[in-house]
């Protein structure tokens, strides 16, 4: 027992290990056939040790069993995804279509007749294409040197671009930089829009791509710089340069390309106008990209960085020069082409307006009424032998009252309307040198003539007789009285007749006293209807246009200059002879022209509310107009004139645009009427066999005494008409106008 139970323990033993420990006490010698063994306490806490370790050991066993049979899916999966994907894309891109880039909107651009831009027109867009070869390389160099320094190496999305602008912005801490390509800022701009959704971004980038395999990259960056905004409503880089610095693209220098170039990636932050520090700072932001990317040396970058920002502020689009003519062309655009093509097409509109001209018809009103309290005056000035207008003022500041008189105010005429009376009478063969009585006051009792069923009664200035006279010298005097038989004899009816036929737009009532002017019609009115008599009785529609072409200069319309003729050439003829008399010797003789023939005629409205001349060379028909644009108002002790009637300021505006735009012109004669076959002497005229000589006053007149016009009562049974309307709602009295009429001394109409 003790031998095999040492064998046991020999053998169930650690030979290095002692079989008791130090200090133990011996053990019985029945317990020494056990000691090679665990004792039960010992051999259940083994056991519990043991049990406790394998489930642990089990589940990893299991999950590398696991991992070792389906290691293939966690490859597989992820891999069928991304073909997935990629899959889509490349469906996506093989379907995709580059849609039709929209017509961007572009601006108007109007030129005098000397091809000077006068201004722009435009709507909350200010846009001008140009050609690639028109931009100068320096803004291409700057815009690609800070927005897209690997356009010309990436296929339209640059994924390093991507990652770079990234880290640019997560290094500052806010957005310095743009992660799109030129390529992909173009699709946004024109395709896409800039909605941030992850959709939209993945369109952008597709399109990106196809774009760049449907053009080249000069094409793509002229279609972006034709469209990128620069701030202050410049579209494209051709807007940009004229809005900061006016000049075209093409003229632009390094600092104003690398100014242009700094804008795009924030036009309102680096905006040159508002902030020209932080610009500055932008712009050589930009320079030393481009010294980075050798489209410039250091040496050039140390000279230009220290430069001040030199731009204009941009121009408002109440502003800008000849504001009644251009508000003119743009009422005529609107009527011809529509709001859309006016402000958005790109037209060029070649005008027919004499900037010279022009300017000089505002300094002639600005001299004759400089007083913030005086009336206003308009003037239109018109080619006889085209319609084309010259020169037309509507006010003294459109930038106040954006109110055109020259087109939209219709007032009296006093005797200035005359003139269709004389035409009428020529065309029924009345002999121009028939004799008339004309007495301080007439009473007309032709039906035809009553007013309020009474008959119709006309003084002339002051109750003065004037005596008899033929219609030379009535013409010259302006006698109301005369004019009066006279309009019975031809007929009130032809009168208008021959007054629309000459260009007067503006309604006419058959009256008898339209005669003396009571029909109320615009400065156009009457610079078209003394135009036709200028062209010797050929009518030309008055326009703007000389020609007017779509931005790739296509004419999309030519007005025809040819004319209508309305009125017989010998009638035009006689009827000038008698104006000539009116600058000659009657009451227009301010507005004579030194060595040149002029024919014209005065008007003045009742109680000096209106006052006209109206006038001609053979080159060059004026109408001139003056009033209150506020309402029918007496003009009295205006600019020391004392009563302000047709031959004072108007005159003298007349003569003063006149002298200046004849100046260089060739002297010309009107020709000479035939006086033959004209022998009709209607009731209450006689026949002359010599022309009665129409008094000749001095050719300087003296300072011209006060007239005391005489009202007359309405001329027709039916209400005389109103003024046109103006900016101010006043009304005024509707009442028939009495032109001035006195002997040679007191000469005024």
């Amino acid at each position: 027992m003790n031998r095999s139970g040492r064998h046991r323990q020999g053998a169930g033993s650690n030979p290095g290990r002692s079989s008791a420990r130090p200090g133990a006490a011996a053990a019985p010698s029945g317990a020494a056939v056990t000691d090679g063994a665990a004792s039960p306490a010992r051999f259940a806490t083994t056991r519990r040790g043991a049990l406790g370790r394998r489930p642990k050991k089990a589940r990893a066993r299991r999950r590398r069993g696991f991992f070792r049979r389906f290691w293939w899916v966690f490859v597989v999966v992820p891999l069928l995804v991304m073909v997935g994907v990629i899959g889509t894309l490349w469906y996506a891109y093989a379907r995709i279509q580059i849609p039709n880039a929209p017509p961007g909107p572009q601006t108007t651009y109007v030129y005098d007749r000397r091809g000077h831009v006068v201004t722009t027109l435009h709507a909350e867009v200010n846009r001008t294409e140009i050609a690639f070869d028109q931009m100068p390389q320096s803004i291409k160099d700057a815009v690609i040197a800070v927005e897209d320094k690997g356009y010309y190496h990436h296929g339209g999305v640059s994924v390093f671009g991507i990652v770079r602008a990234a880290w640019q912005d997560l290094v500052h801490r806010s957005a310095v930089q743009g992660g799109s390509t030129i390529t992909q800022q173009y699709v946004k701009n024109v395709y896409t829009g800039s909605e941030r959704t992850f959709g939209r971004k993945i369109k952008e980038a597709l399109l990106a791509v196809k774009l760049e395999h449907e053009y080249s990259k000069n094409q793509i960056l002229e279609k972006y710089l034709n469209t990128i905004y620069f701030g202050n409503g410049a579209y494209g880089v051709e807007a940009a340069s004229l809005t900061y610095f006016r000049i075209h693209a093409r003229k632009l220098d390094t600092v104003q390309a690398a100014t242009l170039a700094g804008l795009i990636a924030s036009p309102a932050t680096w905006d040159p106008v508002r902030h020209p520090e932080a610009s500055r700072e932008r712009r050589n932001t930009v320079l030393l990209d481009m010294v980075q990317q050798g489209y410039i040396g250091q040496a050039d970058y140390d000279r230009l960085k220290d430069q001040p920002v030199k731009v204009r502020r941009p121009k408002t689009s109440s502003s800008g020069r000849f504001a009644y003519f251009v508000d003119y062309v743009r009422r005529e655009l609107l009527a011809q082409f529509g709001e859309d093509e006016t402000f958005r097409g790109g037209l060029r509109v070649h005008t027919t307006l004499d900037s010279t001209w022009q300017a000089a018809a505002e300094k002639a009103v600005k001299d004759h009424l400089p007083g913030k309290k005086d009336p206003t005056a308009a003037l239109v000035a018109i080619d006889p032998k085209s319609g084309q207008v010259r020169a037309l003022v509507g006010g003294k500041d459109f930038a106040t009252a954006k109110f055109n008189d020259a087109l939209q105010a219709r007032r009296q005429t006093g005797s200035s309307f005359k003139a269709y009376t004389l035409t009428a009478a020529m065309e029924q063969r009345i002999d121009p040198h028939s004799t008339w009585k004309g007495p301080p006051e007439i009473v007309i009792r032709d039906k035809e003539c009553y007013t309020n069923g009474k008959p119709w009664d006309v003084h002339n200035s002051a109750d003065e007789s004037a005596g008899t006279m033929d219609l030379y010298g009535a013409t010259a005097n302006s006698v109301n009285t005369i004019f009066a038989q006279l309009v019975v004899a031809v007929g009130p009816q032809n009168v208008a007749d021959a007054a629309k036929r000459m260009g007067i737009a503006s309604p006419l009532q058959a009256v008898c006293s339209i005669t003396l002017g009571s029909q109320p019609v615009t400065p156009m009115d009457m610079a078209t209807g003394y135009a036709t008599l200028a062209a010797r009785g050929i009518r030309h529609t008055p326009t703007p246009f000389a020609e007017v072409d779509d931005s790739s200069g296509h004419v999309l319309d030519r007005p025809d200059t040819k004319g209508d003729p309305v009125v017989g050439q010998n009638d035009a003829d006689i009827v000038t002879s008698m104006l000539v008399g009116v600058i000659q010797h009657g009451t227009g003789t301010r507005a004579t022209l030194a060595g040149r023939p002029a024919a014209g005629k005065t008007g003045t409205a009742q109680s000096f509310q209106d006052a006209w001349f109206c006038g001609y060379t053979p080159q060059l028909a004026t109408c001139v107009w003056v009033g209150y644009q506020k309402g029918e108002i007496s003009m009295t002790n205006v600019e020391g004139v004392p009563e302000v009637f047709g031959g004072t300021i108007p005159a003298e505006i007349w003569h003063d645009f006149m002298t200046t735009a004849m100046a260089g012109q060739p002297v010309l004669p009107f020709p000479k009427p035939n006086l033959a076959g004209y022998n009709v002497h209607p009731k209450g005229s006689g026949a002359s066999p010599t022309p009665a000589p129409s008094p000749t006053p001095s050719p300087t007149p003296s300072p011209l005494p006060s007239p005391s016009p005489s009202p007359s009562p309405s001329p027709s049974p039916s209400p005389s008409p109103s003024p046109s309307p103006s900016p101010s709602p006043s009304p005024s009295p509707s009442v028939t106008p009495t032109a001035s009429v006195s002997p040679p001394s007191r000469r005024h109409a």
